[in-house]
């Protein structure tokens, strides 16, 4: 093996041995605990969507102001921010990939095809 080979072998094993394990665990909860959500609890889940930056970033671009935005929600009756946190809990749990991890993917992929073709 050349040195490049042992190189990235030595790299593939620190970094498995890097990553972190992570132990999945699971309960039993009762439905009154999945369908129960409070009016307030509803409330904090929109204003806490409202207080992340990135969100702040886009009603900015839109031309609003995040803190107007926040009394809105203030304004907003019950039903409608139990609507609003419904949409928002519906919403997709990451999923945004950027292309520089697929650049990424793409690179690592090549290198070990072309390791292996050796």
């Amino acid at each position: 093996m050349n040195v490049w080979a042992k190189t990235i072998c030595r790299l593939l094993v620190a970094l498995m041995i890097w990553t972190p394990y992570q132990i999945a665990t699971a309960g039993m909860i009762g439905t009154d605990q999945v369908v129960a959500s409070s009016p307030q609890a509803d409330r904090t889940t929109v204003l806490n969507f409202l207080n992340r930056s990135d969100v702040q970033n886009q009603l900015q671009s839109m031309g609003i102001d995040p803190t107007s935005a926040k009394d809105r929600v203030a304004a907003m009756t019950d039903s409608e921010v139990n609507q609003l946190a419904g949409r928002i809990h519906a919403m997709p749990a990451g999923a945004d990939i950027s292309w520089g991890a697929i650049l990424l993917l793409i690179l690592i992929a090549a290198a070990a095809w072309w390791f292996w073709q050796r």
